[in-house]
């Protein structure tokens, strides 16, 4: 019996969970953890707490507040992968942010313009600063480090010119609504549903495409092992947020899913389809792997290494109208203090690596997760922030490590 190529190309493969298991393990072995790391850490952080505060950690409140309290710096770090993956670095993202937050406080508040056009300028402001660091970086050839750090001091200054040296700029209703307002119960489960929709059958999809094409793709069973799993998180944290969480239901109510988690998962979903499914996302891959190799392939690799910039500050402008919202108001440590390196932080901390080429949006929404709940427990356990400082440095420099030691293994493998 003759077999045609169309056949060939849709042969499936393996489809059970024993050879699905043993593929994963080859991964691993292989030095492709991913996000593995900072997963299992998130689970024993989050038993850890439960355990030690059951009455406040577990609670709905803290974890809708939980959420809100880490949307500016997970945001942030999500705008850092982009440098992170060619392996540049931006030091002044923080500042960044505070400097695009305080121009929309600034033109709504002391000038009077409306709400959407004081939005972009501050969104305008930070594709701009991106746009200046990665000029110099591109086309001078100077250390990203070295820029960004001028950057950061002279953002700083720019800062506290516009705020005053102890002064503080009211946001206005409508940022201060980002971080703070829910969405009612009923639409939290139709986006949570939808969101699950929309993601299996896109993903299977792809798979249907790339298996008609003769290309690599995951098993049905693994399809529906993911879908499945995502399902249950998504449906499960929808529920939780849907229950009354206020300490004073009678005075105000607060239920349904944040506002804040709409936006983070929203972005992360938008920059994950630039960077997985573009021309452009491949070619930023492919500079951050090998940038001379890219440049022979005819990338253009000092316009990527620009775009990379400026999507950074421009998501970073994003992070600090959070970070205004969350504080009620642009002050002049908006964007400072332990915000840059939190953000870096969660980008290396989900998987993101120091080394350029290897990286994922979602990356920064774990980490930025771990960092949270690091902050959060140790608080609720009344500890000091110092011991919250050395416990985070610890995780970063364990994340930094497992990156090096499976950047390390897949060279040996063959796979880096």
């Amino acid at each position: 019996m003759s077999v045609t190529t169309e056949e060939i190309h849709d042969v499936q493969p393996d489809d059970n969970v024993g050879t699905i298991w043993k593929d994963y393990l080859a991964k691993i072995r292989g030095g492709d953890v991913g996000s593995l790391p900072a997963i299992l850490g998130l689970v024993v952080l989050v038993v850890a707490f439960s355990i030690l505060r059951p009455e406040t950690f577990t609670k709905a409140f803290n974890f809708g507040n939980l959420i809100q309290q880490s949307a500016g710096v997970t945001i942030i770090a999500m705008g850092l992968v982009f440098v992170l993956l060619l392996g540049e670095i931006d030091l002044s993202a923080g500042y960044t942010a505070g400097t695009c937050a305080a121009v929309s406080a600034v033109l709504l508040t002391n000038h009077g313009w409306p709400t959407l056009p004081s939005v972009l300028a501050g969104l305008v402001t930070g594709t701009v600063i991106g746009a200046f660091i990665g000029l110099i970086v591109s086309r001078l050839g100077i250390p990203s480090f070295v820029v960004t750090l001028s950057m950061f001091l002279a953002l700083q200054g720019v800062v506290l010119t516009f705020i005053g040296e102890k002064g503080s700029i009211d946001s206005g209703e409508f940022i201060a609504k980002l971080n703070s307002d829910t969405l009612p119960v009923w639409l939290g489960w139709v986006l949570g549903v939808g969101f699950v929709a929309v993601y299996a059958v896109l993903t299977f999809v792809t798979n249907r495409r790339r298996r008609t094409k003769g290309l690599t793709s995951e098993p049905d069973l693994l399809w529906a092992l993911k879908s499945g799993g995502l399902a249950v998180v998504v449906l499960l944290v929808v529920f939780y947020l849907s229950i009354e969480r206020s300490p004073n239901a009678h005075i105000k109510s607060i239920k349904g899913v944040p506002i804040s988690l709409i936006i983070i998962l929203g972005l992360a979903l938008v920059l994950s389809v630039l960077l997985g499914r573009t021309r452009w996302g491949g070619h930023v891959y492919a500079v951050g792997g090998n940038a001379e190799a890219a440049r022979r392939a005819g990338i253009n690799v000092k316009m990527v290494q620009l775009s990379c910039f400026m999507m950074c500050s421009t998501v970073a402008a994003v992070g600090g109208l959070m970070l205004a919202s969350y504080s009620g108001g642009v002050n002049n440590v908006t964007g400072g203090s332990t915000t840059l390196l939190y953000a870096v932080g969660a980008a290396v901390i989900g998987g993101t690596s120091l080394f350029g080429g290897k990286g994922r949006i979602v990356d920064a929404v774990i980490g930025g997760t771990v960092v949270a709940v690091i902050a959060n427990g140790m608080g609720l356990m009344n500890q000091p922030d110092s011991r919250k400082y050395i416990v985070t440095g610890l995780v970063l420099l364990v994340a930094a490590s497992v990156d090096a030691i499976s950047r390390r293994r897949a060279v040996a493998s063959g796979r880096g």
